[in-house]
């Protein structure tokens, strides 16, 4: 059986890579194919494991959040490695708030006496998790100082549809406390959300049925978290916008002017903190009221309810908000061809404690493709463009060191920045990888000729073969089967893309391996280099994958005669967005209609039998028509306008000065897609296709301003946002047909 199987596989990945061959796309020709291909073997064979595994073992042997002794020590040793293989290279600082805890209490009092250990314990098979002085202790970056007591409420994962099921069971949260699973969204929503309805304080814990034993053995017999392992976060409310709460929009330079912290919109106004399941266990087994439903029940061996709790929680938080240092490392190949067309690659060095997977995996696959660019100039290349590797500090608590970075140097980048390509921690497994739609057929052919290291066929066929074998239908199969391009997924948040993606229309690629590496170490003592090695990638070819697979983009984009983007693709997925959006208001439409003749088929039979006028129900405003026309037209013009551009960019008699100037065209298109005052109540993010959702945080919105005002009823702005997305892309098609124009 295990043979016959292993076989079936085996054949199943060859005819995958058989079909792919026969059917990949066709990318326009860059330096021609022999030189590239010799580059490409160049850099590959530069590449080696055991560095990838050094840097991290290296890296992670102290802990090294920002303002730490731990995370300057590694920004230096970066800049060394970065000097020492021939770049100019040089640390860049800005000055951001960060609080650390100075106070931390959660207790119980009543019909039982509990206090949490917050604690998370040192592990013997664990080398680095007794570095307790060192350690930044279990806390939610951002919270308010408070200190309130009040009683319990259990909000299941603490979205928005969580408080209106507890609504229908009668139970109010405002002037208690709640408690929350992490999981189903962004941490910071859940105490956003849980202010938004009058709670006075937020704790969040990691059940053991998405994080724990019920996944799996925990460390350190296995990678599950144990029992009181606790995952730290930033709670920073990034949908509004990210980096230094002081300095939005401008970067955090010394002499920045700052806001009033109280004057900071994405701060929290209520105390929260994260906690371990173990510590978790005694307040939901105080809690009282209704058992909760299937849906909302974890993996701890008790009843759950969603409370109030009889109990008093009293949860006490003092922090230092003080103002500290950012090292980011800045190392520069000069192009020599056009030494002010930028290719930008980009990984954080932070980390809440030691930080071996998240972020050291990455950022060590990205040193070791910079040292293999390294020797290739030594032997004699030179990139067309410039190449800038770009180790951040500070994206732990809000992607602060790209975000400052990025605001500072925004006019310049705007000019020069062709493409930023983000990894961060990276493990065992598939491909996952979204940006820029523009971006797919070049992106296809570059993993398509990557192999993966378990399987031996293309990292492209590893992970369509999974998603076919994962299918939900024998329809989704077959398109799947007959897709010839990588789809890349749309773009959120939650890494260091978002400010040059979302604030000033870079087109941008987020990297990253894994779904073989599962585990709970995340954000606690125990994302070490002994788990990292035991559970991960314990050979770390897949850090090699992640440097072959972001190097080769690099180098494609850095020495292409024409930019290889394709905006026709791009079209194509924001047609389906339209229709998406369209669908969502119909189908809210007819939802409203329906429960509405519920609600008052229910009233009236209630009415009837106890024969007595009652309080008339909540109805819901009916849905009204909106009018997508001007969106659809924009969308058939931008068609038409990329077809134009394709056809245009096949001329093979255009003269180096004129592929110049359409290369500058074509990295430059996708700011035209910026609107000029951003999002409603959320203008710093600006690119109309793409943003993180409001109630998402990391989770993406498409066509963020039209949907989310359909999702929340509000009716005249959807219109509103229809007109500006149609505005904006009949912009981004003018500004293409005039392309076509100079072209001709």
């Amino acid at each position: 059986m295990r043979n016959k199987r292993f076989l079936s596989i085996i054949f199943f990945f060859n005819l995958i890579a058989s079909y792919a061959q026969t059917n990949a796309p066709a990318v326009l020709d860059r330096i021609g194919l022999d030189a590239r291909d010799v580059n490409e073997k160049k850099f590959d064979t530069n590449l080696s494991a055991n560095n990838v595994g050094q840097y991290i073992k290296e890296m992670s042997a102290v802990p090294h959040h920002v303002g730490s002794p731990g995370g300057k020590a590694n920004a230096e040793y970066i800049l060394g490695k970065f000097k020492s293989w021939g770049y100019d290279a040089a640390i860049e600082n800005f000055y951001v708030l960060f609080p650390t805890p100075k106070t931390r209490l959660l207790e119980m009092t009543g019909t039982r006496n509990f206090k949490a250990s917050l604690q998370e314990p040192a592990l013997k098979e664990d080398a680095t998790s007794g570095q307790l002085a060192q350690q930044l202790p279990v806390y939610n970056c951002w919270s308010a100082d408070g200190d309130v007591t009040g009683e319990l409420v259990f909000v299941n994962y603490g979205v928005p549809a969580d408080y209106e099921k507890l609504a229908r069971m009668g139970i109010d949260v405002k002037g208690k406390i709640v408690i929350a699973k992490y999981g189903q969204s962004w941490r910071g929503i859940k105490p956003k959300v849980a202010q938004e309805h009058g709670a006075i304080g937020c704790i969040i814990y990691s059940d053991p049925k998405e994080d724990g034993y019920f996944r799996g053995d925990v460390y350190p017999k296995g990678p599950f978290r144990p029992p009181f392992g606790a995952q730290r976060g930033s709670v920073e409310d990034m949908p509004i916008y990210p980096g230094d709460p002081l300095t939005p929009g401008i970067g955090a330079t010394r002499d920045a002017k700052r806001l009033d912290r109280k004057d900071a919109a994405n701060l929290l106004k209520i105390p929260v903190i994260p906690v371990s399941y173990g510590d978790a266990q005694p307040f939901l087994e105080a809690l009282e009221g209704p058992v909760v439903p299937a849906e909302w029940r974890g993996g701890l061996p008790i009843t759950y309810h969603a409370g109030p709790s009889r109990n008093k929680i009293h949860l006490k938080l003092d922090f230092d908000w003080q103002i500290r240092p950012l090292y980011n490392v800045i190392a520069k190949l000069k192009g020599a061809s056009f030494p002010d067309e930028w290719i930008l690659r980009g990984n954080h060095h932070d980390a809440w404690v030691n930080g071996a997977g998240d972020p050291l995996s990455g950022l060590a696959a990205m040193m070791e493709e910079a040292r293999s660019m390294g020797e290739m100039v030594k032997s004699g290349w030179k990139p067309a463009r410039t190449i800038l590797y770009c180790a951040w500090d500070g994206e732990e608590p809000g992607l602060l060191g790209s975000t400052e970075w990025v605001e500072f140097h925004a006019d310049e980048l705007q000019q020069k920045a062709v493409l930023y390509i983000n990894s961060d921690g990276n493990g065992r497994g598939f491909l996952d990888a979204g940006g820029s739609q523009a971006l797919e057929p070049a992106f296809t052919e570059i993993i398509q000729s990557i192999n993966d290291p378990e399987k031996k066929v293309s990292v492209f066929d590893r992970k369509r073969s999974v998603d076919i074998i994962g299918a939900a239908s024998s329809k989704i199969k077959k398109e799947l089967l007959a897709k010839r391009t990588f789809t890349l997924a749309a773009l959120g948040s939650g890494s260091d893309f978002s400010p040059f993606a979302q604030h000033i229309g870079i087109p941008s690629l987020n990297l990253g391996f894994g779904g073989e590496d599962e585990g709970g170490e995340y954000h606690s003592i125990y994302d070490s280099y002994d788990l990292y090695k035991r559970f991960k990638d314990p050979t770390f070819e897949y850090g090699v994958v992640l440097a072959k697979t972001a190097g080769h983009t690099t180098l494609r984009f850095a020495d292409a005669a024409i930019l290889p983007f394709d905006y026709r693709n791009l079209q194509k997925t924001i047609s389906k967005y339209v229709t998406e959006v369209i669908a969502l208001a119909d189908e809210m439409r007819e939802n409203t209609s329906v429960e509405n003749q519920l609600i008052n088929e229910k009233y009236y039979a209630i009415a009837n039998k106890v024969n007595e006028p009652l309080l008339a129900p909540t109805i819901k405003t009916e849905v009204p028509f909106l009018n997508f026309s001007s969106l659809q037209n924009a969308m058939l013009t931008m068609e038409k306008s990329t077809n134009a551009l394709s056809d245009a960019m096949r001329n093979n008699t255009l003269s180096p000065a004129m592929k110049t100037e359409l290369n500058k065209k074509l990295y430059r298109a996708e700011q035209v897609l910026l609107t000029k005052d951003g999002l409603p109540r959320r203008g710093w993010y600006r690119h109309a296709v793409y943003a993180p959702g409001f109630y998402t945080g990391y989770g993406v919105k498409t066509l963020p301003g039209i949907r989310e005002a359909i999702e929340q009823r509000n009716w005249k702005e959807a219109q509103e946002q229809v007109d500006i997305a149609a505005a904006t892309l009949n912009s981004f098609s003018a500004y293409l047909d005039g392309t076509v124009a100079e072209l001709k």
